[in-house]
This record gives C-alpha cells, sequence and structure tokens, in this order.
C-alpha cells in the first residue's frame, strides 16, 4: 500500500516547513487529491492517522479536497472533463487525449500555531 509512504512523505514535508517557518503544531491540513492520482482516499487517511501520531501533526484534522481531472482534446481542441485514462473524449469519442490537471495530490493548506 503506497498510502503509507505518501502519508510519510505528508509528515515530513509540514515538518521541513515546520522548521523553516517556525511553528510548532499543525491543527488542519487540507490535501487536494486528483480523481488520476491513484491515491485510495480511506487508505491515506487510515495512514495519517497511523504516522501524524508523535509528530506535530498529531490530532490534526485532515479535509481532503477531490479534484476532477481535466483534459485538452488533440482532436477538437476543447478542454473536457476526463473520468480514467483510457476513455475517449466525452465530445468527440477521440482517444488523443492529454491530461492537464486531476492527476496529482497536494498540500493545499495548512492551520497552524
Amino acid at each position: 500500500m503506497h498510502e503509507m509512504s505518501l502519508a510519510e512523505s505528508i509528515v515530513s514535508l509540514v515538518e521541513s516547513h515546520a522548521e523553516a517557518e517556525g511553528f510548532s503544531r499543525v491543527k488542519a491540513i487540507w490535501l487536494e487529491i486528483g480523481e488520476l492520482a491513484g491515491v485510495e482516499v480511506e487508505a491515506l487517511t487510515f495512514s495519517l492517522d497511523v504516522v501524524m501520531r508523535e509528530s506535530l501533526m498529531e490530532g490534526a484534522q485532515v479535509h481532503i479536497r477531490r479534484q476532477p481531472a481535466q483534459g485538452w482534446c488533440l482532436a477538437c481542441s476543447q478542454a473536457v472533463e476526463v473520468r480514467d485514462r483510457v476513455s475517449g473524449c466525452p465530445l468527440c469519442g477521440s482517444h488523443q487525449l492529454q491530461v492537464s490537471g486531476g492527476d496529482a495530490l497536494r498540500v493545499a493548506e495548512l492551520e497552524v500555531e
């Protein structure tokens, strides 16, 4: 389950920022997870609960915002919502889609003390 390593990386990233910015506790974190990011949200939430213990994130609220996947159809030159990496363009049916968003996991916001 790669969500555990993602959770560890998130905590490590926040700890690095805490050191640089001088905060000592995280009260809440907002994560943006794209539909094509390949992240199982429930597994990530469970993993974060485990790795946040005994860190400056212990007890922090975790908020998750799902981001729809976006793409650009090279055939009809339109921005479209992408459901997966194999389906065709919902407008013209072409499979010449270039994913342009919704394939990432990012820390969007922190509430700190």
